[in-house]
């Protein structure tokens, strides 16, 4: 019998994304299907997603949730990959304008307390005996973030669910916290509002519930799995963490490399391998043309796509950016985020016609693009628990310039002459988390581009060379499973 997994998730690419998290969420999947897990995804049914999947069909109901009498549950199968999608149907809570979290407007939805709570109801009821689906009910269930954190606490607590738990924390930046009056709203019993269960300093914690009452817990990166243990990096939560220290693992995320690969990437006007490098060029120059940059071959092409937040860390790029155009660097931008860092990056490019672009929004095949087309990929991130973007930069013969942090400490390697020598460098690392220390790594970077081909061209091949499919991932998440069961 194979192992039965229900996946939750409050986004999956590529029916619905807002970030790394979709992305986990559609490829990890698929990876242990390949393993040979029964698994289905479960997730919200915004109108995206009824729109996407295939094949989409009722297969039960339920009943008296919180806040909602009935919703449909569908069954449908994402076309690329034929993962099997369950789909929380109720027009009330996710079918309205907007993304997931927020409205048109990046307004919170008032009411996330109850489309993430029923979203994690309706996980511990499929692992439960009272499950309206006849001949399925999982193993485990893994749980993403706080949208699904709910889940371990009603599986133990009110549904007395014989499955385990899993919850993988993506970003412990974002924790679901909200006002105790919730907790009976949402049916939960008010003996687990304590410190000892999912109250975190007088709220109601989503993402508390999922580490407290969950079987095992995993991280996207060893390095990250450390890091939520300390005071910087645990946003309160280290001490809970800290006593379950010997329950958490880390792995660090794959990439879908069928969608992120240069050699048939269909975004690029030529693509490109380790073994055939030139294709490259032509997609830098493809992208300079689209972009209005000046055809310039040999103009170090410093690229970024990312959230424009605090934590990506782009700030300490804005007051050294325009030194680096001046010394003949081009620069690309795609992103959108805080409107101070918006106007900052926007003015750079306004007074640098032919040399820099910024496009603000979100725009999958200009990501593709840039990814390929830029000579080297900058993620100074403050902290980051796993990443995916450096990996693309790997997988792209883009090097990455980061810094070391999580996931980004745990997958670049640093081109020093240690590393060069016993040829494992595949990308730049910062000495510290500042303008400065940007600054003078980027530059590095810019003078053994400009100086030093061969080694350069080595720096590709190796990150080219890495295995950064899912494969590996997904046998370490089936280990944890089985060790549960």
């Amino acid at each position: 019998m194979p192992m039965k997994v229900l996946f939750v998730s409050s986004e999956v690419f590529p029916l619905i994304k807002t970030g790394g998290l979709a992305d986990v969420s559609g490829s990890l999947p698929n990876a242990l299907q390949r393993l040979g897990v029964d698994v289905r995804i479960l997730m919200p049914g915004y109108p995206p997603v009824l729109n996407q999947l295939a094949d989409l069909h009722t297969i039960g109901a339920l009943h008296h949730l919180p806040h909602v009498d009935h919703v449909e549950l569908l069954l449908g199968t994402i076309q690329d990959t034929g993962v099997k999608v369950m789909v929380i149907k109720s027009e009330s809570l996710y079918e309205r304008n907007g993304g997931p979290y927020a409205d048109q407007n990046g307004l919170e939805w008032q009411d996330n307390p109850v489309r993430f709570g029923v979203l994690s109801k309706v996980a511990s009821i499929l692992a439960s005996g009272h499950s309206p689906i006849q001949g399925w009910q999982p193993d485990i269930v893994h749980c993403n973030d706080w949208q699904t954190g709910l889940a371990p606490a009603y599986m133990k607590l009110t549904e007395h669910s014989t499955a385990k738990s899993v919850i993988s924390l993506h970003n412990m930046a974002f924790q679901g916290c909200y006002t105790p009056n919730w907790v009976t709203s949402l049916g939960l019993p008010s003996a687990g509002f304590s410190i000892e269960g999912f109250e975190y300093h007088g709220q109601l914690s989503f993402l508390k519930a999922g580490i407290f009452y969950a079987d095992a817990i995993t991280t996207v990166s060893p390095r990250y799995a450390k890091e939520i243990q300390t005071a910087a990096f645990g946003f309160g939560l280290e001490g809970l963490l800290s006593k379950r220290s010997d329950e958490i693992r880390g792995i660090l995320n794959g990439i879908e490399t069928e969608e992120w690969n240069p050699a048939h990437d269909k975004y690029l006007v030529s693509n490109y391998s380790s073994h055939h490098l030139a294709g490259k060029q032509e997609v830098k120059a493809a992208l300079q043309n689209s972009l209005g940059l000046d055809a310039d071959a040999h103009a170090p092409l410093l690229g970024v796509v990312s959230r424009l937040t605090h934590q990506k860390g782009l700030d300490m790029l804005v007051p050294n950016l325009q030194s680096l155009i001046d010394q003949g660097c081009q620069f690309v931008l795609l992103g959108g985020g805080e409107m101070g860092l918006e106007a900052s990056f926007r003015n750079i490019a306004a007074h640098n016609p032919g040399r820099a672009s910024v496009t603000i929004g979100y725009n999958e095949p200009l990501s593709h693009q840039i990814m390929a087309g830029c000579d080297m990929f900058i993620m100074p991130s403050r902290f980051e628990p796993c990443g995916l973007n450096q990996l693309y930069g790997l997988a792209y013969g883009t090097p990455p310039i980061v810094n070391a942090t999580g996931g980004l400490a745990d997958s670049i390697i640093d081109s020093s002459h240690t590393h060069i020598a016993n040829r494992t460098a595949n990308g730049f690392v910062m000495v510290e988390a500042s303008a400065d220390g940007l600054i003078a790594c980027i530059r590095r970077a810019v003078e053994m581009y400009r100086h030093d081909k061969d080694t350069w061209l080595q720096i590709q091949k190796t990150g080219m060379s890495q295995n950064l499919s899912w494969d590996k991932s997904a046998q370490e998440y089936l280990a944890v499973y089985r060790e549960l069961t």
